[in-house]
């Protein structure tokens, strides 16, 4: 069956991006009032709604393509990072949240404000700028790969480059606007899509293998390789193995706790709820209803293992026929099995999260360059109303948007250059913001210990160990052996641990009462 996508198909996305615009229409018909509309849609988003903007925010082109792959791949072990995940909800939902609340914060960045003065607050958010687009732009480049298949049947470096222009421009329209108040009811629509995406695929793979449930367990419990791809929890004892049942208690805990707490991208949605009550209970249902998601989406990848290399097999072969890109193999049955239309419906899935985890990245990047690096420059020198501070948030996101998509570009390069898996990929780039994020938080909560010289010191030092302990550079820095393949959880572990060392050396700062604490956000 041909790959070229059809009339139909074409009208499908097209009638897909006329909904989506239609929904921030109707959402908000009036601008943006001031920049706690803008930012935080008044505080008024309830808890279920919360949830869904914080799944379908957190659920990416990774978990589109990167679940089926982790799944055509292996087996069913990254589900077991959800008991860390758990975990950090837990802490997330009983620590971290109260605090955000009760000191009236924006951005989770300006509790370090309230703690350390405004530079520790500048340094933290301009560590989570820079992680985020790392990050955004890793996540553009996967969900481009998919767009450049559809619109050329080639994945190259150019053809990355115009697919990854056209989804950052579709997400600064769509988000520059209306603000967060619109994004949360699109983050509705693009989970209804990509849902419903992932279980059209999965009927369509049942239907062409036409395999009883028991054969079908019965080869995947005993592939031809030796490997058992239903196994659920990986025993192993090694440092190398990202998704062990060690590293989900450990270094998983760490990535989703920096994810729910201390990511703008995912903590504005919390922060915008009525109170830390219906904020705790949205990132519960949220992380409750992301388990059968991703198990779909990894179901899905030993279905396409079970039609490209079944003792049955339908399919003419996996996806390597594109370019030599082996990490698209879903898009690669999408573009050659399904029909015409159908096929359409199913590439707006990987659109849609692509779509909305821009957009939503978009708005937090914006968030904290406007309210916490221009407000306090601003207002110490202007006066000025709200809207125009509303305005600059929209400058801001055009900036933001030119940097994610040029770390987009780059991040076809580095992909390529080490190989990693999808999921690994994705994962493991925001370990670089993380690491001396969660040192300097579990410092500022923990102890009466650092110092705003201390917070920018820790930051640093997080970032650099992350670095250090990347495989090319630690084999050029002659490392041991043990740390030249540490997996992303652990080499997380290491660089929190060295960044929480770094701020507690910072002399203890004399705590004031909270009126003090937020002048001094204005000390600049």
């Amino acid at each position: 069956m041909s790959g070229a996508f059809s009339g139909w198909d074409w009208m499908v996305v097209g009638l897909y991006f006329l909904a989506v615009a239609g929904v921030g229409y109707a959402v908000n018909r009036q601008d943006s009032g001031d920049a706690r509309d803008y930012f935080l849609a008044s505080g008024q988003v309830p808890a279920w709604l919360a949830a869904i903007s914080v799944l379908a925010t957190t659920q990416s082109a990774a978990t589109f393509l990167g679940g089926p792959d982790f799944g055509y791949r292996g087996d069913f072990t990254y589900l077991s990072t959800f008991l860390g995940a758990f975990l950090a909800v837990v802490i997330v939902a009983h620590v971290f949240i109260p605090r955000f609340y009760a000191n009236n914060v924006t951005t989770v960045y300006e509790l370090l404000g309230q703690r350390f003065g405004p530079s520790a607050m500048k340094a933290a958010g301009g560590m989570f700028l820079v992680g985020r687009i790392i990050a955004g732009g890793a996540r553009l480049y996967l969900a481009a790969i998919a767009v450049a298949m559809i619109i050329f049947g080639t994945v190259t470096a150019a053809n990355v480059s115009v697919a990854s222009a056209f989804l950052i421009l579709a997400s600064f329209l769509f988000a520059f606007h209306k603000g967060l108040k619109a994004i949360v009811w699109i983050d509705l629509l693009q989970f209804i899509v990509y849902v419903g995406a992932a279980i059209g695929i999965t009927l369509l793979l049942l239907h062409r293998l036409d395999m009883p449930l028991g054969d079908m367990i019965q080869t995947l419990s005993a592939a031809p390789d030796g490997h058992d791809k239903l196994r659920l929890f990986d025993l192993t004892a090694s440092l190398s193995a990202p998704f062990s049942l060690w590293a989900s208690l450990t270094g998983i805990v760490l990535l989703f706790i920096g994810n729910y707490a201390l990511d703008q991208d995912t903590t504005q949605r919390l922060l915008a709820c009525r109170d830390a009550r219906t904020s705790a209970k949205g990132l519960y249902l949220s992380i409750a209803a992301a388990i059968p998601i991703v198990w779909l989406f990894i179901a899905i990848g030993s279905l396409l293992y079970l039609f490209y290399r079944g003792p049955a097999a339908a399919g003419a072969g996996p996806a390597r026929a594109f370019q030599g890109e082996d990490i698209t193999v879903l898009m690669h049955f999408i573009l050659t099995e399904a029909p015409a239309g159908i096929r359409g419906m199913m590439a707006i899935g990987v659109i849609a999260t692509a779509v909305g985890t821009t957009m939503s990245a978009l708005n937090a990047m914006s968030s904290v360059l406007i309210q916490d690096f221009y407000r306090p420059w601003h207002a110490a020198r202007h006066q000025a109303g709200e809207h125009h501070y509303v305005m600059a948030g929209r400058f801001g996101m055009a900036a933001v948007s030119a940097a994610t998509l040029v770390m987009a570009i780059g991040s076809y390069y580095w992909q390529h250059y080490t190989r990693a898996p999808l999921l690994d990929f994705v994962l493991s780039v925001m370990n670089f913001a993380y690491a001396g994020l969660l040192g300097v938080y579990f410092t500022a909560l923990f102890t009466k210990r650092g110092s705003s010289v201390s917070v920018m010191v820790a930051l640093a030092g997080g970032f650099l160990v992350v670095l250090a302990l990347q495989p090319a550079v630690a084999r050029a820095l002659s490392l041991p052996a043990g740390l030249q393949n540490l997996a992303f959880p652990w080499q997380l572990c290491v660089g929190t641990l060295a960044a929480f060392a770094l701020c507690a050396c910072g002399r203890a700062v004399r705590q004031t009462d909270g009126a003090t604490r937020r002048a001094r956000l204005q000390e600049i």
